[in-house]
């Protein structure tokens, strides 16, 4: 593991493999595939396994607005990695991170800054 997947490591904190990403939301691990290739979800490979952030799962549920706001940062250039630290920075004007103000229904105000990053 590379420094900078240590520090996305720490960023992120909890990740899931497939299986346990399928789980919850009642799907297979090649659902969870076909949700990252259509960006509707981001993954990484870690210890050789494609894992998520758990943060990503809110119940039985993706987070509301987590695929519009992947889009957004993915039509903005950002790569999986940078969308990711994006998404787990704290940021103080929010306050939080994006992720957690969209895992607390204030994902409006994410996707405004999401669509600023591409100007």
């Amino acid at each position: 593991m590379t420094s900078s997947d240590s520090n996305l490591d720490t960023l992120v904190g909890e990740w899931l493999t497939l299986r346990e990403a399928a789980a919850p939301l009642g799907v297979s691990p090649n659902r969870i595939k076909t949700l990252i290739r259509e960006n509707r979800l981001m993954g990484v490979v870690r210890g050789g396994e494609l894992s998520i952030p758990a943060a990503f799962i809110d119940g039985d549920d993706l987070v509301k607005g987590l695929p519009g706001t992947l889009v957004l940062l993915s039509d903005a250039g950002y790569s999986t990695e940078e969308a990711l630290r994006w998404l787990f920075t704290p940021d103080d004007t929010l306050p939080g991170t994006p992720i957690l103000a969209m895992r607390e229904n204030r994902g409006t105000e994410v996707r405004r800054r999401a669509q600023g990053l591409a100007f």
